[in-house]
């Protein structure tokens, strides 16, 4: 009885919170669902977390804020306006987003009394949540969160909860923003036009003016009808004399003109010089392109790898908490786990075959060989015949599964690859071949401490590597599966999954491998897209973190001291590694590992480099 009274409040608390989701939003038709799915607006779907069967006050409040800032965006984001200011790079895109989302929570403490006390109760939670990650490094900080809490600052009639002023009052970049007039206007959140002006302005102020793409026509266009207006107010004053006004209008436009055409010319030709300026620099790239594979290696640097953290993945986040996050990834993929153990079973079977067991008959010594015992019943003076196990030929294997742990994994991909990559191990230390399980991410989005030492630094041209690198731990080879067994639940963690520098990751997993005494070594690389870090990209060649990695794995097949073999998720691998296989959905990804390892594994012939 108590079960199914708490299954009523439960669904009493969902269906309230819809109701008063699309009463905000002004949609009636709009359906909420509650899902382990990540929140958000979807069209005509709004996703809320999963509600609990005993869920704490603090839960619900959570979600009751969440669902009022989807409601209120839907309310007040114009799409249209929003993608004509949206700036172009990774992190100005995510700051713009956040001030966004601002704007129309700011809106609901104007307009709905009850959403006010909601929305500051999820600014609460989830800034006290962000502080108190100790799973994500004390150190690190999200700008574009932060962003959205100076915001929130300058325009809001509620103080911030401590938890987020202590998030704003660590980050120094905000400090001399705080007494700007022109981030003090709270006029500005009801003209999303204005307020967008303003988020491109704050913007380019934190350090990402590069990344906000061209506007300059939109913004002169404004600039230009503003002054048009004062033009005409100046105009108004001497209404008296319109005709002589008229006449010395005509001669001042005809002046302006002219300066207009000239200012043009003179823009024109600076233009082509920085054009030709850019073909002699795209000239002397060449050349150095041409360069020997020394100087190659020498292009990719890093800028500061003091921040850089290599950890297990059991110090990113305490036993609770990933007990709670294993529980929520078995829940995901139940469904899943049947067929996956079936081409598990199958790897086992070729591998096992591969093991076979040979034995030597009528042997003086050994095990004694059942088999012929009869013949000492028939006659007794017979000798008893023993048996020995012959050597095998099977190589002693270590394999080491590289995971990509980039955002654009979020969701159902990066629950497939961690529920396949653990029955995969488990089926491997059933087959006494040793196994290990890495992850690759950055500890910041776009920038960490070293985008942070460079603008101090007055930002220097072609910094390289410009984020922090996250390497995880998730088991060692000589660690049995059930000591490893939680810790693949931390894919799960919200904010976990960031940025992915694949090339110094395969690095690192080499590295670790060459250390190793089997005689096999196997690494295999499962990615859903190229190395991207917006950070390091936007002061750098485009194509800068794909020829590093194009380098690691040319490095790494030609010394052939460890086989190298990818899997792409919707992306071509096969334009990067000699053995590699693309899929389209992540569904196919178990079938794809153990394919991929079972045809290594039955190759007669492995080339294996010298130590």
């Amino acid at each position: 009885m108590n079960r199914e009274k708490k299954s009523e409040a439960t669904e009493g608390i969902k269906k309230s919170i819809s109701e008063t989701t699309r009463a905000i939003s002004g949609n009636e038709t709009l359906k909420i669902k509650f899902s382990a799915d990540p929140s958000g607006d979807y069209g005509e779907v709004i996703k809320l977390p999963q509600i609990s069967k005993e869920p704490t006050e603090l839960e619900i409040l959570k979600v009751r804020g969440i669902a009022d800032s989807l409601a209120l965006q839907a309310r007040f984001k114009d799409e249209e306006t929003f993608s004509k200011y949206d700036p172009t790079g990774e992190q100005a895109k995510e700051i713009y987003h956040e001030l966004e989302i601002a704007r129309c929570e700011l809106l609901g403490e104007k307009y709905y009394p009850g959403s006010k006390r909601n929305i500051w109760q999820k600014t609460k939670v989830e800034a006290s949540e962000y502080s108190g990650k100790s799973s994500i490094g004390d150190q690190e900080e999200n700008i574009s969160q932060v962003a959205k809490y100076f915001i929130k600052s300058q325009l809001s009639e509620m103080d911030l909860p401590s938890e987020a002023s202590q998030l704003l009052e660590a980050k120094e970049v905000f400090k001399g923003l705080t007494k700007n007039p022109e981030f003090n206007k709270t006029e500005d959140i009801f003209d999303q036009e204005k307020f967008a002006l303003l988020s491109r302005k704050l913007i380019e102020k934190l350090g990402y003016g590069e990344q906000l793409g061209e506007f300059d026509e939109a913004e002169s266009d404004i600039d230009e009808n503003n002054q048009e207006e004062v033009e005409q107010e100046e105009a108004g004053q001497g209404s008296d004399n319109e005709e002589d006004d008229t006449a010395e209008n005509s001669e001042t436009n005809d002046g302006e003109s002219q300066q207009s055409t000239s200012a043009d010319a003179d823009i024109e030709d600076s233009q082509i010089d920085e054009s030709i300026e850019g073909e002699d620099q795209s000239e002397n790239q060449i050349i150095q392109n041409i360069q020997g594979s020394q100087t190659k290696e020498a292009q990719y640097q890093v800028f500061d790898a003091a921040s850089d953290q290599e950890i297990n993945a059991n110090k990113l986040a305490d036993e609770s908490e990933l007990e709670k996050l294993r529980e929520y990834l078995e829940q995901q993929l139940d469904s899943l786990k049947g067929a996956v153990s079936r081409l598990a079973n199958k790897l086992q079977r070729r591998l096992q075959a591969k093991q076979n067991r040979t034995w030597k008959f009528d042997l003086e010594e050994g095990l004694l060989d059942a088999a012929k015992l009869s013949r000492i019943v028939l006659n007794p003076t017979t000798p008893l015949s023993f048996k020995q196990e012959s050597s095998t030929n099977f190589k002693d294997t270590v394999v080491s599964l590289l995971i990509d742990n980039s955002g654009s994994m979020r969701g159902r991909p990066i629950s497939i690859a961690a529920i396949s990559t653990e029955i995969l191990a488990k089926t491997l230390e059933r087959c006494n071949v040793k196994c290990e399980i890495l992850g690759f991410t950055t500890k910041a989005w776009k920038g960490g401490h070293s985008r942070e030492k460079w603008l101090s630094l007055g930002r220097p041209k072609n910094p390289g590597r410009l984020n922090d690198l996250r390497h995880i731990i998730y088991k060692n080879a000589d660690e049995p599966w059930r000591r490893a067994k939680l810790n693949l639940g931390l894919m799960m963690k919200e904010g976990l999954l960031k940025e992915n520098i694949d090339g110094e990751a395969l690095e690192w997993a080499h590295k670790r491998l060459i250390k190793r005494e089997e005689n096999r070594k196997i690494l295999l690389v499962i990615s859903d897209g190229a190395p991207v870090d917006d950070s390091t990209l936007s002061v750098n060649p485009a194509n800068y973190l794909e020829k590093h990695l194009r380098h690691v794995i040319n490095k790494i097949e030609t010394t052939n001291r460890v086989q190298l073999l990818a899997i792409g998720i919707g992306h071509d691998v096969t334009r990067y590694y000699k053995k590699a296989v693309t899929i389209t959905d992540a569904e196919q990804l178990a079938g794809a590992m153990t394919e991929q390892l079972a045809d290594l594994f039955e190759e007669q012939k492995t080339n294996l480099g010298s130590s």
